[in-house]
C-alpha cells in the first residue's frame, strides 16, 4: 500500500523520452514504405531521420504505449543523432566541459593542458562509432587520459602536455613540453 500525495502539475512540464527500437517499421507500415525485402532503401541516416519526423500518437500506441500516457503527452518530436561538431562542442564549450576539467586537474600539478583539434574530433569519431553519443565521451577520454594523469605528478621536469590523434587512436604517449633545466649557478641558488 503505497500513500497518494495530490500535486498540482499545471506549472510542471513533464518530458519523457527513450529509443524507441523499431518504431521505424511502423512508421513505415503506416506510410506503406517496405520495411524488409530487396527493395529496402537503407544506408541512408537522413531517411531514417525524416521517417521520425513522421511519428504520430497512433503509431506510439501500436508500439506500445498506454493510451493514458500518450493522451498526456501534447507534443511529440524527434531527436536526431549527434553530429561529430556538435560531440566536439560538447568537449570543450560548456562551463564544465570535460576538457576543461581535464585542464584543471593538470593545472593543479604545473602542467598546461591542451588538445589538438584533431585529437578532439578523433575522440567524436569514436562517440559515433560506438554509438555512445555525449555519454560515452568520458569513458572513451578515460582510457588514453588515466595513465597520463597519473603519472604527471611524478615528473617535475613536464611543463606541458599535447593530447594528439595518435594518443586517442593508439594510445600512444602525449607530446610534452619539457621545463628547460636552470644553469649550474643558479641551480645551487635555487635549491637554497
Amino acid at each position: 500500500q503505497q500513500e497518494f500525495i495530490e500535486l498540482d502539475t499545471k506549472n510542471i512540464l513533464f518530458i519523457a523520452g527513450g529509443a524507441f527500437f523499431g518504431l521505424e517499421k511502423i512508421i513505415k507500415e503506416r506510410m506503406d514504405k517496405k520495411a524488409i525485402g530487396f527493395d529496402v532503401e537503407l544506408g541512408k541516416k537522413q531517411e531514417e531521420a525524416k521517417i521520425f519526423d513522421q511519428t504520430t500518437p497512433h503509431d506510439l500506441l501500436k508500439y506500445g504505449l498506454i493510451p493514458e500516457l500518450i493522451g498526456r503527452m501534447p507534443v511529440i518530436c524527434t531527436l536526431h543523432e549527434l553530429t561529430e561538431e556538435a560531440l566536439v562542442e560538447i568537449l570543450v564549450k560548456p562551463k564544465n566541459a570535460i576538457c576543461k576539467q581535464y585542464q584543471k586537474f593538470f593545472e593543479m600539478d604545473g602542467v598546461d593542458l591542451t588538445f589538438e583539434e584533431s585529437a578532439l574530433k578523433e575522440i567524436a569519431k569514436v562517440a559515433i562509432l560506438q554509438k555512445t553519443g555525449a555519454r560515452g565521451l568520458r569513458s572513451i577520454m578515460e582510457k588514453f587520459m588515466l595513465k597520463i594523469m597519473y603519472d604527471i605528478p611524478d615528473r617535475q621536469d613536464i611543463e606541458s602536455c599535447i593530447i594528439t590523434p595518435d594518443v586517442v587512436k593508439q594510445n600512444t604517449e602525449p607530446a610534452f613540453g619539457l621545463a628547460k633545466p636552470l644553469p649550474q649557478s643558479n641551480k645551487a641558488a635555487y635549491e637554497k
